[in-house]
Protein backbone atom coordinates (compact mmCIF):
# COMPACT_ATOMS: atom_id res chain seq x y z
CA UNK A 1 0.00 0.00 0.00
CA UNK A 2 1.35 3.19 -1.02
CA UNK A 3 2.13 5.80 1.92
CA UNK A 4 -1.44 8.39 2.68
CA UNK A 5 -0.18 11.64 1.60
CA UNK A 6 -1.10 15.07 3.56
CA UNK A 7 -2.53 17.84 1.79
CA UNK A 8 -1.43 21.04 3.06
CA UNK A 9 -3.94 24.10 2.23
CA UNK A 10 -1.76 27.11 -0.08
CA UNK A 11 -2.75 30.59 -1.26
CA UNK A 12 -1.84 30.85 -5.11
CA UNK A 13 -2.30 34.03 -7.24
CA UNK A 14 -3.11 34.00 -10.48
CA UNK A 15 -4.15 36.41 -13.56
CA UNK A 16 -6.86 36.05 -15.93
CA UNK A 17 -6.41 35.38 -19.63
CA UNK A 18 -8.39 38.15 -20.88
CA UNK A 19 -5.60 39.21 -23.17
CA UNK A 20 -3.95 35.67 -23.98
CA UNK A 21 -3.09 35.14 -27.45
CA UNK A 22 0.61 33.67 -29.11
CA UNK A 23 1.61 36.95 -30.30
CA UNK A 24 5.14 36.20 -30.71
CA UNK A 25 7.88 33.25 -30.58
CA UNK A 26 10.36 33.28 -27.05
CA UNK A 27 10.49 29.35 -26.50
CA UNK A 28 10.35 26.26 -28.46
CA UNK A 29 6.54 25.85 -28.12
CA UNK A 30 5.00 29.28 -29.73
CA UNK A 31 4.39 29.72 -32.93
CA UNK A 32 3.28 33.03 -34.56
CA UNK A 33 0.09 33.21 -36.07
CA UNK A 34 -1.32 30.29 -34.35
CA UNK A 35 -4.51 30.28 -33.38
CA UNK A 36 -5.78 30.79 -29.76
CA UNK A 37 -9.29 29.82 -28.79
CA UNK A 38 -10.11 32.56 -26.29
CA UNK A 39 -13.47 31.14 -25.25
CA UNK A 40 -11.61 27.96 -24.42
CA UNK A 41 -8.66 29.29 -23.24
CA UNK A 42 -10.74 31.50 -20.93
CA UNK A 43 -13.05 27.97 -19.59
CA UNK A 44 -9.56 26.18 -18.95
CA UNK A 45 -8.31 28.73 -16.82
CA UNK A 46 -11.62 28.81 -14.59
CA UNK A 47 -11.58 25.58 -14.55
CA UNK A 48 -8.13 25.64 -13.06
CA UNK A 49 -9.37 28.06 -10.57
CA UNK A 50 -12.34 26.24 -9.47
CA UNK A 51 -10.27 23.31 -9.09
CA UNK A 52 -8.32 24.80 -6.75
CA UNK A 53 -10.97 26.28 -4.05
CA UNK A 54 -12.67 22.98 -4.54
CA UNK A 55 -9.70 21.55 -2.77
CA UNK A 56 -9.64 24.14 0.13
CA UNK A 57 -7.18 26.57 -1.60
CA UNK A 58 -7.46 30.26 -1.86
CA UNK A 59 -6.95 32.13 -4.85
CA UNK A 60 -6.35 35.92 -5.37
CA UNK A 61 -7.09 37.69 -8.74
CA UNK A 62 -4.92 39.87 -10.68
CA UNK A 63 -6.45 42.10 -13.48
CA UNK A 64 -4.00 41.25 -16.77
CA UNK A 65 -2.82 44.62 -18.38
CA UNK A 66 -3.67 45.03 -22.42
CA UNK A 67 -0.88 44.31 -24.65
CA UNK A 68 0.84 41.64 -22.23
CA UNK A 69 -0.43 38.22 -23.60
CA UNK A 70 1.63 36.42 -21.60
CA UNK A 71 0.33 37.60 -17.99
CA UNK A 72 -1.76 35.04 -17.36
CA UNK A 73 1.58 33.30 -16.29
CA UNK A 74 2.16 34.15 -13.02
CA UNK A 75 4.69 32.08 -11.83
CA UNK A 76 6.96 33.82 -13.58
CA UNK A 77 6.57 36.99 -11.80
CA UNK A 78 8.06 35.86 -8.42
CA UNK A 79 9.38 34.03 -5.89
CA UNK A 80 7.31 34.01 -2.48
CA UNK A 81 8.92 32.38 0.73
CA UNK A 82 8.25 33.23 3.94
CA UNK A 83 6.15 36.20 2.96
CA UNK A 84 9.27 37.50 1.46
CA UNK A 85 8.50 38.59 -2.20
CA UNK A 86 11.71 38.15 -5.02
CA UNK A 87 10.90 39.87 -8.11
CA UNK A 88 11.29 39.26 -11.45
CA UNK A 89 13.60 40.80 -14.39
CA UNK A 90 12.30 39.41 -17.54
CA UNK A 91 14.67 37.97 -20.05
CA UNK A 92 12.61 38.69 -23.22
CA UNK A 93 11.57 42.13 -23.82
CA UNK A 94 8.38 41.69 -25.03
CA UNK A 95 7.47 40.00 -21.44
CA UNK A 96 9.20 42.75 -19.69
CA UNK A 97 6.39 45.14 -18.33
CA UNK A 98 4.68 42.12 -16.70
CA UNK A 99 7.02 42.42 -13.80
CA UNK A 100 6.20 46.14 -12.81
CA UNK A 101 2.67 45.47 -12.97
CA UNK A 102 2.54 42.27 -10.30
CA UNK A 103 5.29 44.12 -8.26
CA UNK A 104 2.75 46.84 -7.65
CA UNK A 105 -0.21 43.78 -6.63
CA UNK A 106 2.26 42.28 -3.81
CA UNK A 107 3.23 46.13 -3.01
CA UNK A 108 -0.82 46.91 -2.32
CA UNK A 109 -0.91 43.60 -0.71
CA UNK A 110 1.30 44.67 1.93
CA UNK A 111 4.32 42.80 0.62
CA UNK A 112 8.31 43.93 0.40
CA UNK A 113 9.13 43.04 -3.08
CA UNK A 114 13.07 43.05 -3.43
CA UNK A 115 13.63 44.07 -6.86
CA UNK A 116 16.09 41.73 -8.72
CA UNK A 117 19.32 42.67 -10.03
CA UNK A 118 19.86 39.88 -12.67
CA UNK A 119 17.59 38.22 -15.54
CA UNK A 120 15.17 36.34 -12.91
CA UNK A 121 11.71 34.69 -13.89
CA UNK A 122 10.28 33.68 -10.76
CA UNK A 123 8.70 30.24 -10.02
CA UNK A 124 9.71 29.25 -13.73
CA UNK A 125 12.96 28.94 -12.53
CA UNK A 126 12.80 28.73 -8.57
CA UNK A 127 11.17 25.89 -6.96
CA UNK A 128 10.94 25.49 -3.13
CA UNK A 129 11.60 22.03 -1.65
CA UNK A 130 11.60 22.02 2.03
CA UNK A 131 14.54 24.27 3.16
CA UNK A 132 16.12 24.53 -0.30
CA UNK A 133 15.89 26.02 -3.38
CA UNK A 134 16.02 24.13 -6.73
CA UNK A 135 16.86 27.14 -9.27
CA UNK A 136 17.04 26.44 -13.25
CA UNK A 137 19.47 27.80 -15.23
CA UNK A 138 20.62 27.57 -19.22
CA UNK A 139 17.91 29.64 -20.80
CA UNK A 140 16.41 32.43 -18.89
CA UNK A 141 17.64 32.74 -15.15
CA UNK A 142 20.95 33.82 -14.72
CA UNK A 143 22.92 32.30 -12.07
CA UNK A 144 23.86 35.61 -10.61
CA UNK A 145 19.73 35.52 -9.40
CA UNK A 146 20.48 32.29 -7.89
CA UNK A 147 22.81 33.87 -5.37
CA UNK A 148 20.83 36.98 -5.29
CA UNK A 149 17.72 34.49 -4.18
CA UNK A 150 20.03 32.88 -1.66
CA UNK A 151 21.27 35.97 0.26
CA UNK A 152 17.94 37.15 0.20
CA UNK A 153 16.26 34.32 1.62
CA UNK A 154 19.07 32.85 3.22
CA UNK A 155 18.35 29.22 2.18
CA UNK A 156 20.53 26.71 0.52
CA UNK A 157 20.25 26.91 -3.69
CA UNK A 158 21.57 24.63 -5.48
CA UNK A 159 22.09 25.18 -9.26
CA UNK A 160 20.60 23.12 -12.12
CA UNK A 161 21.37 23.48 -15.82
CA UNK A 162 18.55 22.86 -18.37
CA UNK A 163 20.27 22.09 -21.50
CA UNK A 164 16.48 21.06 -24.06
CA UNK A 165 14.93 24.04 -25.38
CA UNK A 166 11.55 22.58 -24.81
CA UNK A 167 12.13 22.50 -21.03
CA UNK A 168 13.12 26.31 -21.26
CA UNK A 169 11.77 26.90 -17.45
CA UNK A 170 12.72 24.40 -14.66
CA UNK A 171 8.66 24.26 -13.86
CA UNK A 172 8.27 22.22 -17.39
CA UNK A 173 11.08 19.90 -16.32
CA UNK A 174 10.21 19.70 -12.57
CA UNK A 175 7.72 19.93 -9.46
CA UNK A 176 8.05 19.50 -6.42
CA UNK A 177 5.52 17.05 -4.63
CA UNK A 178 5.84 17.49 -0.99
CA UNK A 179 8.65 19.05 1.40
CA UNK A 180 10.91 16.37 0.33
CA UNK A 181 10.59 14.49 -2.88
CA UNK A 182 9.89 15.95 -6.22
CA UNK A 183 8.65 14.42 -10.27
CA UNK A 184 11.44 15.51 -13.00
CA UNK A 185 12.55 14.21 -16.54
CA UNK A 186 16.04 13.76 -16.30
CA UNK A 187 16.80 14.57 -20.16
CA UNK A 188 16.09 18.18 -19.68
CA UNK A 189 18.99 18.44 -17.54
CA UNK A 190 22.59 18.82 -18.13
CA UNK A 191 24.79 15.46 -16.50
CA UNK A 192 26.17 17.18 -13.80
CA UNK A 193 22.29 18.34 -12.65
CA UNK A 194 20.92 14.88 -13.24
CA UNK A 195 23.83 13.66 -10.75
CA UNK A 196 22.92 16.28 -8.08
CA UNK A 197 19.27 15.67 -8.36
CA UNK A 198 19.55 11.85 -7.89
CA UNK A 199 21.88 12.20 -4.71
CA UNK A 200 19.03 14.78 -3.31
CA UNK A 201 16.50 12.87 -4.62
CA UNK A 202 16.45 8.95 -4.87
CA UNK A 203 13.26 8.74 -4.47
CA UNK A 204 11.78 10.70 -7.06
CA UNK A 205 9.38 9.96 -9.01
CA UNK A 206 11.14 10.17 -13.05
CA UNK A 207 8.65 10.84 -16.18
CA UNK A 208 9.21 9.68 -19.49
CA UNK A 209 10.02 12.45 -22.00
CA UNK A 210 5.95 11.57 -23.91
CA UNK A 211 4.64 12.75 -20.33
CA UNK A 212 6.97 15.76 -20.03
CA UNK A 213 6.42 17.15 -23.13
CA UNK A 214 2.75 16.89 -22.68
CA UNK A 215 3.56 19.61 -19.68
CA UNK A 216 2.95 16.40 -17.11
CA UNK A 217 5.55 18.21 -14.92
CA UNK A 218 3.73 21.78 -15.02
CA UNK A 219 1.82 20.72 -12.48
CA UNK A 220 0.66 21.75 -9.01
CA UNK A 221 0.97 19.43 -5.47
CA UNK A 222 -0.68 20.50 -2.27
CA UNK A 223 1.22 17.31 -0.95
CA UNK A 224 -1.61 14.85 -1.73
CA UNK A 225 -3.56 16.21 -4.81
CA UNK A 226 -1.51 16.98 -7.96
CA UNK A 227 -3.26 19.21 -10.42
CA UNK A 228 -1.86 17.89 -13.73
CA UNK A 229 -2.11 17.92 -17.55
CA UNK A 230 -4.97 14.51 -18.54
CA UNK A 231 -2.28 13.80 -21.67
CA UNK A 232 0.51 12.86 -19.14
CA UNK A 233 -1.04 9.27 -18.82
CA UNK A 234 2.24 7.78 -17.62
CA UNK A 235 2.73 10.09 -15.12
CA UNK A 236 -0.34 9.94 -13.27
CA UNK A 237 -0.25 6.56 -13.34
CA UNK A 238 2.87 6.54 -11.58
CA UNK A 239 1.67 9.52 -8.77
CA UNK A 240 -1.28 6.88 -8.15
CA UNK A 241 1.09 4.10 -7.32
CA UNK A 242 3.44 6.62 -4.85
CA UNK A 243 0.00 7.48 -2.87
CA UNK A 244 -0.98 11.08 -4.51
CA UNK A 245 -3.95 11.67 -5.95
CA UNK A 246 -3.89 12.96 -9.70
CA UNK A 247 -6.33 15.89 -10.62
CA UNK A 248 -6.12 16.55 -14.66
CA UNK A 249 -6.65 19.74 -15.82
CA UNK A 250 -6.66 20.35 -19.72
CA UNK A 251 -5.00 23.76 -20.30
CA UNK A 252 -4.71 22.42 -24.13
CA UNK A 253 -4.36 26.17 -25.04
CA UNK A 254 -1.69 27.39 -22.85
CA UNK A 255 -0.20 24.69 -23.84
CA UNK A 256 0.76 26.39 -27.43
CA UNK A 257 2.43 29.47 -25.39
CA UNK A 258 4.55 27.09 -23.33
CA UNK A 259 2.48 26.93 -20.65
CA UNK A 260 0.50 24.77 -18.00
CA UNK A 261 -0.83 24.62 -14.49
CA UNK A 262 2.06 25.75 -13.01
CA UNK A 263 2.92 28.54 -15.38
CA UNK A 264 -0.89 29.93 -14.65
CA UNK A 265 0.17 29.72 -10.71
CA UNK A 266 1.85 31.60 -8.52
CA UNK A 267 2.18 30.03 -4.92
CA UNK A 268 1.91 32.93 -2.05
CA UNK A 269 3.97 30.86 0.91
CA UNK A 270 2.89 32.03 4.15
CA UNK A 271 4.93 34.47 6.81
CA UNK A 272 3.25 37.88 7.05
CA UNK A 273 0.93 37.67 4.16
CA UNK A 274 -2.92 39.49 5.48
CA UNK A 275 -5.48 38.99 2.97
CA UNK A 276 -8.11 40.86 1.72
CA UNK A 277 -9.86 43.00 4.49
CA UNK A 278 -13.14 41.70 4.19
CA UNK A 279 -11.72 38.13 4.06
CA UNK A 280 -12.41 37.59 0.51
CA UNK A 281 -10.32 37.05 -2.26
CA UNK A 282 -9.08 39.89 -4.03
CA UNK A 283 -10.45 40.54 -7.55
CA UNK A 284 -9.46 42.08 -10.42
CA UNK A 285 -12.60 42.95 -11.98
Amino acid sequence: MPPKRAQRQRRYLACEPWYFDVQYAINAWMREGVSVDTALAQAQWRRLIQTYRDLGHTVEILQPTAGLPDMVFAANAALVVEGKVFGSRFHAEQRQPEAAAYAAWFKAAGFDVRETESVCEGEGDFVPVGDHLLAGTGFRTSVSAHQEAQEFFGLPTITLRLVDPHFYHLDTALFALDDENIAYYPGAFSPGSREALARLFPDAVIAAREDAMAFGLNSVSDGCHVVIAPQAAGLIGQLKQRGYVPVPVDLSEFHKAGGGAKCCTQEIRPGGYQPSADGSTMTGR
